[in-house]
């Protein structure tokens, strides 16, 4: 029992030699007139990861484990990246020099949620304060966008301060010290300067909204949406947002600046495809930015309705980004002028986005201060500057075009008048001329008409005569021609007619086909589907399409000539043969009179015998047109 009472003895005892050198390794912050500020920083701030949440302030401050776990920031300011954790900090101040000064500790990221701090006071225990962008703004000592909180001045010796930290999205831990009069000094050039950058942003937005009004195009809309945008972001992270337009709503701290964001990069991309004519100038590209707004879109849906926590992944934005990156130089490079302002502004913006990564990385050659942690807010207003130089050129140039084209339609119509001048002078000319000509000649005119006169009256006689004779002529005329019409189609009916005189009545594939479609319709047309009886004109000549299924058939369907690839007026030729003879003509005879090769006529006379065999009763006493009879073939 003795032994292990040593043990556990000497065990406490190593934790607390442990801790006291620790305690002995941070540095601590003097308290001195002449200095205004300074950031707690590396081995001047340690922190304790409490994975659980449940750690108390005695504990923390009061157990030797626990106090041992403190480590010294391994970068230049730590950071809450454990969401679900909550950090301990704590730093020391020497109050061994008087000073005239009063001081207070300032907290930078204003999107921290919950900050709760203890500082030692005169009587050698701890103040409690509780700060942070879960709070009513109302609730903070100092009316300042920065979480502040004064320091006991009475204080003499080395003290340490405790800051408990937990905040829904990842925040810098930027604790600095400062005199309130350095304070108050630094808060009113910084407030001068949101005015100003902010000032800006709105007479960028008016001055458009303008040009919006005046010209009509849609990307001055797309403009003042997105500078409206970039500023609600801007406030967002620089706690104006909340000072200013939701002091009484925490909760809008939490995705305010998600949404900002969206409709950032969504206008921005829209007013890229706007300006550039992406749609006309770079077809793939236009695709490729609808790709980009839909799945920003959906990311952004998914933010809001499954975990508001992913709006922390602000690297997204690169994206969106680089598509309108590589657009402006995509269309500058064809050619495009206004494009290299658009490329200048966005390299800015591109420019301050890479800052804000590589601060978010602890690049560690990056030094820390107002130009780093502002350095996007001043990409923002170079890109503005740049974007308006290229709004100015594309006006600029549309108006030279506009110029260009008036005073060519000015010209146009100075040469139009001089024309019309001329020819007016010229007809006046032409119609006193002419005037002159007509009053001589109705002269002439006048004499003449009294002899034609005299002979009108004849030739009314004569009239007469030849419209009776005209009359009787036309009569003979219809007789004779119904009757070279019956002979010439008796002749070709015959057996000794050749293809030349065969091809008079059926010259061409257009005849054919007019001959097929009355004979396959003669009574009537029925669709062969859905037995509906009305059609239109199908895409085939002379084919039919069913106006109920759409089913088209063709002239040749359903006939002995579907599937053939014999010209169409020689098949007709080959069938009227074979009926004419009776199948009795050869295959050589057929190849010799239609010149086609003698196994195509075997195997398409083969084909009309046996439909002759089959149709032999019907051709008994068809005549001379039973040839016809043989085209209509439904097996086929």
């Amino acid at each position: 029992m003795g032994k292990y009472l040593l043990r556990v003895l000497y065990i406490n005892v190593l934790v607390l030699l442990c801790a006291w050198q620790h305690a002995q390794a941070q540095k601590a912050v003097t308290l001195a007139d002449t200095i205004t500020q300074h950031y707690f920083s590396y081995n001047e701030i340690e922190q304790l990861e409490d994975t659980s949440g449940k750690l108390t302030f005695d504990q923390v401050k009061s157990n030797p484990a626990i106090a041992a776990q403190f480590v010294p920031s391994s970068i230049f300011t730590p950071k809450v990246t454990d969401l679900n954790t909550a950090y301990w900090y704590r730093i020391r101040i020497n109050h061994d020099i008087a000073t005239k000064n009063n001081w207070l500790l300032e907290f930078f990221d204003q999107t921290t949620d919950d900050i709760e701090v203890y500082s030692p006071n005169t009587d050698n225990g701890y103040s409690y304060t509780h700060m942070g962008s879960d709070l009513p703004f109302a609730d903070r000592l100092f009316q300042h966008k920065n979480f502040s909180l004064n320091i006991n001045s009475n204080l003499y010796g080395d003290h340490i301060y405790y800051i408990r930290i937990r905040s829904h999205q990842p925040a810098n831990v930027i604790v600095v010290l400062r005199s309130v009069s350095w304070f108050v000094h630094y808060a009113l050039d910084e407030y001068f300067f949101f005015g100003i950058f902010y000032g800006m942003l709105l007479v960028f937005s008016l001055y458009n909204l303008m040009m919006f009004f005046a010209i009509r195009q849609t990307q001055y809309l797309y403009y003042i949406l997105y500078n409206l945008s970039i500023g609600l972001y801007e406030m967002c992270t620089d706690g104006i947002a909340y000072q200013y337009l939701w002091p009484h709503s925490p909760v809008w701290n939490q995705y305010a600046y998600g949404i900002a964001l969206f409709f950032a990069s969504i206008f921005g991309v829209l007013f890229t495809r706007s300006l550039l004519f992406v749609k006309v100038k770079a077809p793939k590209l236009n695709k490729l930015i609808w790709w980009v707004i839909g799945l920003r879109t959906v990311f952004f849906i998914l933010c809001l309705t499954v975990n508001k926590n992913w709006f922390n992944y602000r690297i997204i934005e690169i994206i969106p980004l680089l598509v309108a990156c590589y657009t402006g130089y995509y269309i500058l490079n064809k050619g495009y002028w206004p494009a290299r302002f658009f490329v200048v502004g966005y390299s800015f913006l591109f420019i301050g986005f890479i800052l804000k990564v590589l601060i978010a990385f602890d690049v560690p050659w990056l030094p820390f201060g107002p130009l780093t942690h502002y350095s996007l807010s001043f990409c923002f207003i170079m890109e503005m500057l740049f974007i308006s130089f290229a709004i100015g050129e594309k006006v600029r140039i549309l108006k030279k075009k506009k110029d260009y084209a008036q005073r060519r339609i000015i010209r146009q119509m100075k040469q139009n008048e001089e024309l019309k001048d001329n020819l007016n002078r010229q007809l006046e000319e032409q119609v006193r001329e002419r005037t002159k000509e007509l009053v001589e000649k109705s002269l002439v005119i006048e004499e003449q008409n009294d002899e034609l006169k005299s002979v009108n009256i004849l030739l009314k006689e004569q009239a007469e005569e030849i419209s009776r004779i005209n009359v009787l002529l036309e009569s003979d005329n219809i007789i004779l021609h119904t009757n070279i019409e019956k002979v010439t189609h008796d002749r070709v009916m015959s057996t000794q007619v050749d293809f030349e005189e065969f091809s008079r009545i059926y010259p061409d594939r257009e005849t054919c086909f007019k001959f097929l479609s009355d004979l396959k319709w003669e009574k009537g047309y029925t669709c062969r589907r859905c037995h509906n009886d009305h059609y239109s004109n199908g895409h085939l000549p002379y084919s039919r399409r069913c106006s109920k299924c759409g089913y088209e058939e063709s002239v040749i369907a359903y006939t002995i000539l579907q599937n053939t690839r014999i010209p169409i007026n020689k098949a007709f030729y080959m069938i009227f043969l074979m009926y004419s003879t009776k199948g009795k003509i050869s295959s050589h005879k057929l190849s010799e009179i239609v010149a086609i090769r003698q196994s195509t006529c075997w195997a398409y006379s083969t084909r009309i015998k046996k439909l002759m065999d089959h149709k032999k009763k019907e051709l008994s006493n068809a005549g001379s047109k039973g040839w016809s009879m043989l085209v209509i073939d439904e097996s086929a």
